[in-house]
């Protein structure tokens, strides 16, 4: 039954959380001039949740834990590949319980001439 008046019950069909365009600076790289360096990443993480209301915080996954997740994997130390990174960024996701797929994205800007940003995407699903 509708909480509004007159108004036919609606389905949830699906429930995602993102955060788009999140820049960290990372030790990343297999070149030799990438070592000892920070680069700037560009991430976009795609949450699928199971589609059930959200009342509050707490039903949901809060944009900051994304990030943290984001900036603590940069701080472990030097990863060779994007896709290593995003890899990691998409289990960490997936921990919590409430997160059914992850898409995620990387941009390394400035890693390869005359492109925008090359990178990645890896999509995780349990």
């Amino acid at each position: 039954m509708s909480p509004f008046p007159g108004e036919e019950p609606l389905r949830r069909e699906a429930l995602r959380v993102f955060v788009r365009g999140l820049e960290i600076e990372a030790g990343i790289g297999v070149y030799d001039h990438e070592h000892g360096r920070l680069q700037r990443l560009v991430i976009d993480v795609m949450l699928e949740l199971e589609p059930n209301a959200i009342e509050r915080l707490g039903d949901t996954v809060n944009y900051e834990t994304v990030a943290e997740a984001a900036r603590a994997i940069a701080a472990e130390g030097h990863i060779g590949l994007v896709e290593t990174f995003a890899e990691r960024l998409g289990r960490a996701c997936l921990d919590d319980s409430r997160v059914v797929r992850a898409a995620i994205r990387v941009e390394k800007p400035g890693a390869l001439a005359a492109a925008a940003a090359p990178g990645c995407e890896i999509v995780l699903a349990r």
